[in-house]
């Protein structure tokens, strides 16, 4: 493995992140303290070397240099270079705050935070899993950091004791890349899985990349073919095509899929899709028209992405047609701009532009009520109770259901009624007596998908939930409210019966 990589590492130099710097930031950006953090972090780093035998310092470099194709802000380069300095050697943060400012040492610290956990088994996946909820909380940027320095890491595993290096690998798995998905980071999100995947699971990793590359030298005639007529039909309409190309799916992607449909890949339609970008959202519909004017789409395989983004700000429409000779081709259509929020994600608040990025209120939403999540989870042990709920609001595909008044509720897949009930208001789910999904009665227990309209019906004189809706309510937020009320039905009992006991000794 040490050989692949060896290309690669030639260009973790200062050198080598400079001409990054010059191809992805306008012209003129200035330099100067990335210079300098690059010399503060070489000297403070002088007599360490990695497991690899290269100097330390090639491992922040290159968490750098990443970021810097990611085009995100100075500052975040500058952590990125400087993101081991307090941990590993004798400088510290309130050294790097009085060097290069407080904000560049407040994402350093939030990185220091993250380091390494001396913890093992259960106990470790906890801790982990709380740092790097309580870091998003706090300042997202230093995930991007964090995604970088372990990507990094795990593409030097080869180093590294196999137990240690499938424990890293499936860490990445189990917590980075969902995390990735969560906050948008397409590309952030399949660099982390695919390399992980191939060092957790190097039998099926093989498996999987010799069954892609059969499948996509079978397809590839037919790709070129397609991308040739779709491109001629949206030429001669008049529309301007930015970027037009066969898109290969990820490996470790296309191996949960795999897994889903039993190893048949027959029945896997987007290991090629092809990807058009365009000037605006109407060419992008009209693109779809004069696609499905030429190949006859598949029923059920049409998703509009744009006007129904993903939880993760995903936007994009996907349609997968019979593109002849028994073929079965999807397309998505997307603008430029569309097409780097899948890349990037939240981090494309965060690309280089004069005074900096914010993030819009609905992306801080959900960590917003991450927060408040882990103020209620006060001890470890209630952290491990609650775990499988507070993975479920993070890592879980979200779905996107309507109130009957067409609003939004979003929710974690395999959500229920009641999970949506309670996404309104607490006095809703409390009162909830049935439900209608797409104007049909359905139980409580029903698993809601996205686009449904979901109906509530309450009952004003109810005095609170069902204790049994604990066996099917999903969310954190339904659960905590459904024991709360049944906790303090169960008090209000009791205290009845205190007092009517004391009452009859009274009477006695």
């Amino acid at each position: 493995m040490a050989p692949s990589n060896q290309k690669k590492t030639n260009t973790l130099t200062i050198d080598g992140l400079l001409t990054s710097i010059a191809k992805n930031y306008p012209p003129k950006t200035n330099t100067a303290d990335v210079v300098r953090a690059y010399e503060y972090a070489k000297d403070a780093h002088a007599s360490q070397v990695r497991l690899t035998g290269e100097p330390y310092i090639k491992h922040p470099l290159a968490a750098a240099i990443k970021l810097s194709a990611m085009r995100l802000e100075m500052n975040v380069i500058i952590a990125a270079i400087l993101h081991d300095v307090p941990e590993d050697t004798d400088r510290t943060i309130e050294d790097i705050a009085r060097a290069f400012g407080s904000d560049v040492a407040k994402m350093v610290a939030g990185v220091t935070k993250l380091g390494k956990v001396q913890y093992h088994g259960e106990d470790r996946y906890v801790e982990n899993l709380r740092r790097m909820f309580y870091a998003m909380a706090e300042d997202v940027r230093t995930i991007f950091i964090k995604f970088a320095d372990r990507l990094h890491n795990l593409e030097t595993l080869y180093v590294v004791p196999e137990q240690k290096r499938e424990r890293i690998a499936k860490e990445a798995l189990e917590i980075y890349a969902p995390i990735a998905n969560r906050l948008g980071m397409g590309e952030m999100r399949g660099d982390l899985e695919d390399t992980a995947f191939a060092n957790a699971y190097p039998k099926e990793y093989q498996s999987v990349m010799t069954l892609l590359a059969r499948t996509v030298k079978q397809k590839e005639k037919v790709i070129e073919k397609v991308i040739e007529l779709a491109q001629s039909d949206v030429n001669e309409y008049g529309i301007t095509i930015d970027s037009i190309e066969g898109r290969i799916k990820r490996l470790y992607s296309l191996h949960k899929k795999l897994q889903r449909y039993n190893n048949d890949i027959s029945k896997i339609y987007d290991i090629i899709a092809v990807r058009i970008i365009v000037g605006d959202v109407s060419d992008c519909y009209t693109v779809l028209g004069l696609l499905h004017k030429r190949w006859r789409p598949l029923a059920g395989r049409i998703k509009d992405y744009i006007s129904q983004p993903k939880p993760n700000g995903y936007q994009s429409l996907h349609t997968t047609v019979f593109a002849g000779d028994e073929a079965i081709v999807e397309f998505q259509i997307r603008t430029q701009e569309m097409h780097e929020l899948d890349e990037y994600g939240v981090a494309a608040h965060w690309r280089y532009k004069e005074g900096g990025g914010k993030l819009h209120s609905r992306d801080l939403k959900w960590m917003e009520e991450l927060v408040k999540v882990q103020k209620t989870i006060k001890s470890k042990s209630d952290f491990l109770e609650h775990m499988e709920e507070v993975k479920l609001e993070v890592f879980k595909d979200r779905i996107f259901v309507f109130t009957p008044k067409g609003g939004v509720i979003d929710l974690p897949e395999n959500s229920t009624p009641i999970d949506f009930a309670y996404a309104i208001h607490t006095d809703i789910g409390n009162k909830c007596v049935g439900s209608r999904i797409n104007d049909k009665l359905v139980n409580l227990d029903t698993e809601l998908q996205s686009g449904d309209m979901c109906e509530i019906i309450i009952n004003k004189n109810r005095k609170g939930p069902n204790a049994d809706w604990l066996k099917f309510a999903k969310t954190n937020q339904a659960r905590s409210k459904i024991r709360d009320a049944t906790r303090s039905t169960v008090r209000i009992w009791i205290d009845k019966i205190a007092s009517n006991k004391n009452l009859t000794k009274k009477k006695s």
